[in-house]
């Protein structure tokens, strides 16, 4: 099945809730096919389904470990052969062990480098061959400020935004002759739950705006990324953070 003859379709990771569920729901609102992925949350996908198909749009969930590449591996495969193919992948699974550096435990490091990271690999590669041979693809990942500016007690989590910064720079210049788009997006302080013990009124006072962003803010520019209105755009990271320098 040829790419004009079929709905685009979208894999969005860690879309159970937050910045990730906004983005497959806005995909779903401009005429994506959405594979929504969750860890451990099968309810929270389900009700992004909802909100998926109240936007007009159709898609699924799908149960997998970012970090497992033989899970990884078997879902693209799986998703390619039975909607034809490939069109989006956005990179969003992520979570937070915060902590001062020099008292981190090896876990608490390992896990969230395996997630943004190590995830990025075995979500990245697969798709990206896939998009190779139809000769069109876009990949959207989405980092973070703290990638950008030092925040103490996320050393952790800096290091990985920042080398999912870095690796899709790469990458990104290695496809582009091959008609795919590499970009991140790098959001600052979003209301989600991450936040949710955060000093939100101090916050407010770091950030030129003076407001938290909403996650659909995010959302419009991954899909923005994802249109042809981008089609000159990759390699790049937009930040998306009220003005935080």
């Amino acid at each position: 099945m040829s790419k004009e003859n079929r709905q685009q379709t979208a894999i969005v990771t860690g879309a159970a809730k937050g910045i990730g569920r906004a983005i497959a729901v806005e995909l779903a609102r401009v005429g994506y096919y959405v594979v929504i992925n969750y860890l451990s949350d099968k309810k929270g996908a389900e009700q992004t389904l909802a909100l998926v198909q109240a936007a007009g749009s159709e898609g699924e969930t799908a149960g997998f470990d970012v970090r497992d590449a033989g899970q990884t591996g078997q879902l693209i495969d799986a998703v390619a052969e039975r909607l034809g193919g490939i069109d989006v992948l956005i990179n969003n699974a992520g979570i937070i062990h915060d902590g001062l550096f020099m008292m981190m435990e090896a876990q608490n490091w390992q896990s969230v480098v395996d997630t943004s990271l190590t995830g990025f690999y075995n979500m990245t590669r697969p798709v990206i061959e896939k998009m190779v041979r139809q000769r069109s693809g876009v990949v959207v990942s989405i980092s973070s400020a703290s990638s950008l500016l030092p925040n103490r007690g996320q050393a952790n989590y800096a290091a990985a935004k920042a080398g999912l910064n870095a690796a899709s720079r790469v990458v990104a210049s290695e496809v582009a002759r091959l008609g795919i788009r590499v970009n991140v997006v790098a959001p600052g302080l979003i209301e989600t739950d991450m936040i949710d013990d955060a000093p939100k009124d101090h916050i407010k006072t770091l950030i030129p705006m003076a407001r938290i962003g909403k996650p659909e803010e995010v959302a419009k520019v991954v899909s923005f990324l994802c249109s042809d209105a981008a089609s000159y755009m990759t390699g790049q990271i937009l930040s998306v953070n009220g003005g935080m320098c």
